[in-house]
Order: C-alpha cells, then structure tokens, then sequence
C-alpha cells in the first residue's frame, strides 16, 4: 500500500520533486500527506490553496494503483528516495528524482560507478575510444551508466556486455517501451548484466524534454562522468555541465579541431569543466584507483621522509589519507599561503603530487 501513495505523490498536478520532498520532510510519510486536510496542508510554507486542492481532489491514488499492478506484473522495482536501494550518489543532489523504476540486476550503490556519454553520430574513432576505456576497466569492479542512445551511447552498453562489465540504461521513458526501437535486443541482455532505469512511469512517451531529465540521473548516480565523443550542442554537454554542478569528475578525450563530433569535448577540456584524458589509463590515475592498494602505500610511505624537506612533508602527511583543495590544505598545514602554492608547484613538477579537476591535489 505504501508503494501506491509514493508513485500517487508524483502524479498530482503541480507538485514537483522539490514540493514533494517538502511535504514528505513535513508529514513523514506519502500517506500522510494524502491524509492531511486542507488547514494541515496549507499551513505549510509554499503550500497554496491551489496546491491543497490537487492534492485533496487528485484521482492519483487510483491511477497509482493501475499502475503499481502493471509494475508488479512485470517485475520491475519501485525505489523510492529512502529506499536501501535507491542510488546514494544520486539521493544526496538537490533535484534527484522522489522515485524510480528499475529493472535488472545489477547493484546501483557499486563502489566504483562510471557514466559513458557522446554523440549520437559516433566516429570509428569514438567507438575505438570507448572499447580502450572499457577494456581497460574490466578488472575495477566497476558499473558503467550511459543512456541508451544511437552512436557512444550504445557504443559503450555494447562494450560492456562483451567484457562482462555491469551496465544500466538510463531512458528518458517508461520500462513499458525501449527507444530507440533498434535496442531492444541490447536492453534484453543488458537485463541480465545491468538493467533499465528511468523515473517515468509505464507508458511515458521518449518525449524531447524528458532526455534532459534523464541526463542528471545519469551525471548524479556516477562517480565521474566521461565525455567521449561530443558536438558543441547536444545532450552529452548538458549531462557533463550537470555533473559539474554536482561536484561530480568529468573526464573528456579530446580530438582534432576541425571534427565536429569532438568540439564539445575540446571545449570541455580548453574551459576547464572536464579533465583531459590522452588514454584510458589516465582515467584510473585521475581517480586515484590504483593508489589505493597496500603494496603502492607502503612503498610511498617508505619514501616520502627521504625526498622532502619538512614543509613537504607536511603536504604529503595531509593528502596521504584524500585528495584536498588549497584550502583545506592551508588549514591543516598551517603553511602561508604564498609558500604553500609554490609548495604545490614545486611537488608537483618533481612529480610528487598530481593537479585534479576541482583544483584538488592529490599524491603521486
């Protein structure tokens, strides 16, 4: 019963995430909300009168239910924001959807999730790229989000699917239906390996706007996103400008000049909204994966007190356990702030510590 009130708080009239999240942070529950009368709910601030009347006079609660034995039929998973289930990364963005749908099985809280994003009209350069990149991640136990598009989209599924890596579409309609047309045999295997996500309801049409919708799902359930391939214009930079927003990683590759399918991504790089990648190794070095093991510390720590003098070292001692901005630096190390950014400077051209996207430094 309780599934019937979340999916009927998202199909009243008006009321959006943010004033759904309002509500359920004042009355507790989606039941509650439905049992409040028209004082309860009015007294609430941003609550008006036209607001208190959908909600009291919406037929939602009887559409829910049609709904939810549709969902129940066919197996899919309604994840509602509290949900054990529903994906961490994106709960914590201010605008993540109050629920979704999911079909699949893969776990949508891995400990290393990576979104894939490009252009409709991938070059054979792009889809090289995404093969590199995907191969090379196999052994990361990773899972990769892309939006089951034509072009790096679908490139990227693909590629996961032959190296038995994890991947979940992201679509911008309801689980009744797959588009493009063309995918379904993908989707059906990506079922077994992955699965199809969306926060539309059965029966939604892939209508235009529902794609950017669709787009901060895929940058807010993510760890970093990858621009492979992308024109100046389109969906691959709004979920990269989305991902910044959320103080996400963006990585793009970049390409020739004159390629229109890669300006959006030489854009990204010459702005400073995405760090370059040359090769997909440096993807891995970015996000500090291999830094993590035993063996690497060790070591590291075996040789920080030979090579650096005593304001280094504090440096080191403090980027040891995370990577840290310049100011975080400065209050644990207590280092002017002239003296630290030379500091920086000098560790990292003797290649002791490494710039990040964000202005973060971390250790070599």
């Amino acid at each position: 019963m309780n599934k019937q009130y979340q999916i009927a708080l998202t199909l009243i009239d008006g009321v959006g995430t943010l004033i759904a999240k309002k509500l359920l942070h004042h009355f507790g529950s989606a039941e509650a909300v439905f049992a409040a009368n028209f004082k309860q709910l009015t007294q609430l601030d941003g609550i008006g009168k036209k607001t208190a009347d959908a909600i009291l006079n919406t037929n939602a609660l009887k559409l829910a239910e049609q709904e939810l034995a549709f969902i129940e039929k066919h197996d899919i998973q309604v994840l509602f924001q509290d949900d054990e289930n529903y994906p961490k990364r994106l709960r914590n963005c201010y605008d993540a959807p109050l629920l979704l749908y999911y079909k699949g099985t893969a776990n949508l809280n891995q400990s290393r999730i990576i979104s894939i994003v490009g252009t409709r009209n991938a070059t054979s350069y792009g889809k090289m790229l995404c093969k590199q990149l995907i191969e090379l991640l196999r052994p990361y136990n990773v899972l990769i989000s892309s939006g089951m598009a034509h072009g790096i989209d679908a490139a990227a599924h693909k590629e996961c699917l032959a190296s038995n890596i994890p991947t979940v579409g992201v679509m911008g309609h309801g689980l009744d239906r797959i588009y493009p047309a063309v995918h379904r045999e993908l989707a059906a295997k990506m079922l077994k390996n992955g699965g199809l996500l969306t926060e539309f309801l059965p029966g939604t049409n892939p209508d235009r706007e529902n794609f950017p919708k669709r787009n901060r799902i895929i940058a807010g359930m993510a760890d970093a996103t990858i621009v492979v391939e992308a024109s100046i214009k389109g969906g691959a930079l709004i979920t990269a400008e989305i991902a910044n927003s959320y103080n996400r990683d963006v990585y793009a590759f970049p390409g020739r000049i004159n390629d229109e399918f890669s300006e959006g991504c030489n854009f990204l790089i010459k702005t400073n909204r995405a760090g370059l990648i040359n090769h997909p190794q440096d993807l891995i070095y970015y996000l500090g994966w291999d830094h993590n093991n035993a063996e690497h510390k060790k070591t590291l720590q075996a040789q920080l007190p030979l090579n650096l003098n005593k304001e280094e070292r504090l440096v080191a001692e403090a980027l040891q356990a995370e990577s840290l901005g310049v100011d975080e630096l400065f209050l644990r190390t207590k280092l002017p702030q002239s003296k630290l950014a030379m500091i920086l400077l000098t560790m990292e051209m003797n290649g002791l510590i490494v710039a990040l996207p964000g202005k973060l430094f971390r250790l070599a």
